[in-house]
């Protein structure tokens, strides 16, 4: 895939023909109008309206990327596009402002205008503007210069602009998710590695569903890697990916181990846990050198570590205390705290949030899995999904919304047991399941494409 080529923000040349259309209005124009915000943590929060009008230009490009744009936004659940039925004006008719009196008769708060043009070299120039409607004024735009197989990007660039603009978070509509997709009967399964873009489109499979099973795949934070566990004559075995070229190389076998490893903030070691001796423990590899470094020795099983944004601290889980319990420790091992609270329930599988302030688990209580968060202090527990089995989280890169896989239960004959991707709001709103073509398990997150 291309890199996309920022060419141009056009904020002065719109504010100079937004303060022309000031200017003749006068006193119409509200006094210190603040800007429309969504505020996501509001206990009476709803949905924003807004208009996503029909990009000008090509006729398919602009109805598939406006189509994006607007499915984005209505997904993250923050934002509640207008019926293009109830539009009061027609983009083509739109020009350098919009007729914000319109917009206002249909609620709009905000609106989103742009184009797509094919350029004479046969790349396209997407470029969108957003519109303060109550406040009648321009708020944010930009364009870009990319090839044609880029328009879904550049969908996502937009929706990430108007989600940054709105709610003062970044976005993370262009991103990807990486997963295991699964069929077959369970005494046969089947596990692939598959990459998909954050709303389910142009997924292709990684790995031969007859060379390896592919398990818990995790992404570089700093480069197109992937690292995957696979099963090699019996023996767990770890990969790294390249996504760019599709090769992979071998990181080593480690007898024992369970999970993938994670990589470092900075990407250049990975941190996983694996058997010696019959006892689990956590351990560091240094990606240039292949040199392995332990940093727990307990009679218990260390396992899931994590590490913190700034690469300081890890969290992971023990069973030190008698069950299975979230410990946060400094990086090079010493320290370790409990954070999970006391009682009967067990914690697993912790995930660090790329913003710092949660970290999320999967816990297990009375019979049922639940996805939830609770602070790096083990303060302010919440609990975001539960069913019969939950399991797994993964954060989207801006920290507000988490991805996990959810399992139904299967009879005594073995059928059921179907597992599928499911995503939710930190505040436990908007859940939403991934369609996919095939079962689907232990998603992981990319960072921003940009």
């Amino acid at each position: 895939m291309k890199r996309v080529s920022t060419v141009t923000l056009w904020r002065q040349a719109c504010a100079g023909a937004i303060l022309a259309v000031a200017m003749a209005a006068g006193s119409a124009f509200p006094a210190a109008a603040a800007e429309p915000r969504v505020d996501i943590t509001s206990p009476n929060f709803q949905p924003m309206p807004i208009a996503v009008t029909t990009l000008t230009g090509d006729e398919r490009l602009a109805r598939e990327i406006t189509a994006i744009v607007s499915a984005d936004l209505e997904r993250s659940g923050l934002f509640r596009p207008i019926d293009p039925a109830a539009w009061p004006q027609k983009p083509a008719d739109i020009g350098t402002a919009p007729r914000y009196a319109d917009w206002r008769l249909v609620n709009a708060q905000a609106l989103v205008t742009g184009a797509v043009t094919v350029q004479p070299d046969g790349r396209i120039r997407v470029e969108f503007r957003l519109w303060d409607v109550y406040g009648e004024a321009y708020m944010e735009g930009a364009a870009w210069v990319t090839g044609t197989d880029n328009f879904r990007r550049m969908a996502h660039k937009i929706a990430d602009g108007v989600y940054k603009r709105l709610t003062g978070e970044d976005g993370y509509f262009d991103t990807e998710i990486v997963f295991v997709a699964e069929k077959g009967p369970a005494t046969r399964r089947i596990k692939q590695l598959a990459l998909m873009d954050q709303d389910g489109a142009r997924l292709r499979l990684l790995t031969d569903e007859n060379r390896v099973v592919a398990l818990t795949p995790r992404f570089s934070p700093v480069a197109r890697e992937i690292t995957y566990m696979a099963y090699v004559n019996d023996k767990p075995r770890v990969y790294l990916y390249d996504i760019e070229t599709g090769k992979q190389e071998a990181l080593g076998d480690f007898p024992g181990m369970t999970f993938a490893p994670r990589f470092s903030p900075d990407g250049q070691r990975v941190i996983m846990s694996f058997a010696q001796g019959g006892n689990s423990d956590i351990y560091t590899m240094d990606l240039r050198t292949r040199r392995s470094q332990r940093l727990t020795d307990h009679p218990s099983i260390d396992t899931s570590p994590s590490y913190s944004p700034d690469g300081n601290r890890i969290v992971f889980n023990s069973d030190r205390g008698g069950s299975s319990q979230l410990y946060i420790m400094n990086a090079d091992g010493s320290n370790p705290q409990r954070i999970s609270p006391s009682g009967s329930a067990r914690y697993m599988t912790p995930v660090w949030s790329p913003r710092g302030d949660y970290i999320a688990f999967t816990k297990q209580a009375q019979g049922q899995f639940s996805v939830g968060v609770m602070r790096p202090d083990g303060t302010g527990e919440r609990i975001l999904s539960t069913s019969y089995l939950d399991e797994g989280p993964t954060w989207a890169p801006n920290g507000r919304v988490l991805m996990f896989f959810r399992q139904s239960p299967s009879d005594g004959s073995g059928r059921g047991g179907a597992s599928q991707l499911v995503s939710v709001d930190i505040t436990g709103r908007n859940l939403r399941t991934q369609v996919t073509p095939m079962d689907a398990s232990d998603p992981a997150w990319s960072p921003s494409l940009n």
